[in-house]
């Protein structure tokens, strides 16, 4: 059975329609030395390890229900790693009312949803600016589904995962199944905005613009966030340590780094 617009729908065969999530998350950091960079790889490379990444897609696979099939994790040299999960589902023998429900999903505690074959992949991308002295880490994770619940609801557990400054958020359904009338169906759930599955405490946090394409059924949030202190920016030491020029134009080339990001284009510099 299949929930669409309030109503049951009998299907022919499968649920066959695909559901991805896309969620990159960036941190920034000023390092003006190549003594300071190289400590901060380090430390990204041992905050964000094939093997903790490992233990999120494992509670990622909880959250949306599915059964861990096979697990590959790699440790790059000289930085970052990558870690991809093939799961299947177990029998879903009605539909979760809940599973069509806009809003936040649940924390690994309170998992009793199952989903589809699927695969869930972590890819991390350590870098930094040749001459401008900031270095950034990028975590790219995709949740891509077949069946009767939105990855989406992974969403909640992955922003509280990572303490990040920026995030971009993609979703997209693929695809058609059909009814037992031959009907293609091309979503399964109404969905209005990403928005909606992040809960009202973490939106507070940021500055958040939705790009959606609803005749196509994709969805793009990206998210920046709101408050600034320069002291969550800087490795190793806090910003007393700087002149009142210095914490001026190292913020201003941070926020720059940030809102070429945020939107995703150069920004002229003046």
């Amino acid at each position: 059975m299949e929930q669409t617009n309030d109503q049951h729908i009998t299907l022919h065969g499968f649920n066959n329609l695909t559901k991805s999530l896309s969620f990159n998350m960036y941190d920034i950091c000023y390092t003006k030395t190549k003594a300071e960079r190289e400590a901060y790889i380090e430390y990204i490379d041992e905050q964000y390890n094939a093997e903790r990444l490992t233990s999120i897609l494992k509670n990622v696979s909880e959250i949306i229900g599915a059964h861990v099939l096979n697990v590959a994790q790699q440790d790059y040299v000289p930085q970052g790693a990558s870690v991809t999960f093939l799961v299947s589902e177990g029998p879903v023998v009605e539909v979760p009312t809940e599973s069509y429900e806009e809003s936040p999903g649940p924390l690994p505690e309170n998992v009793v949803l199952q989903l589809d074959k699927s695969h869930i992949t972590v890819h991390t991308y350590p870098e930094y600016h040749p001459d401008e002295e900031i270095s950034t880490f990028r975590a790219d994770i995709d949740v891509s589904t077949c069946g009767e619940i939105s990855p989406l609801k992974a969403l909640n557990y992955l922003i509280r995962s990572f303490d990040t400054d920026l995030m971009t958020i993609d979703y997209r359904v693929r695809g058609f199944t059909r009814d037992i009338h031959g009907y293609k169906l091309f979503i399964d759930h109404d969905i209005s905005s990403i928005q909606n599955y992040i809960p009202e405490e973490i939106k507070e946090l940021f500055h958040m613009i939705d790009v959606n394409v609803y005749q196509d059924n994709i969805f793009h949030t990206k998210c920046k966030r709101r408050q600034f202190d320069l002291n969550n920016y800087l490795f190793g030491y806090t910003k007393d340590k700087l002149t009142p020029a210095e914490q001026l134009e190292i913020t201003e080339r941070l926020q720059l780094e940030m809102d070429e990001i945020y939107y995703g284009k150069n920004i002229i510099r003046h």
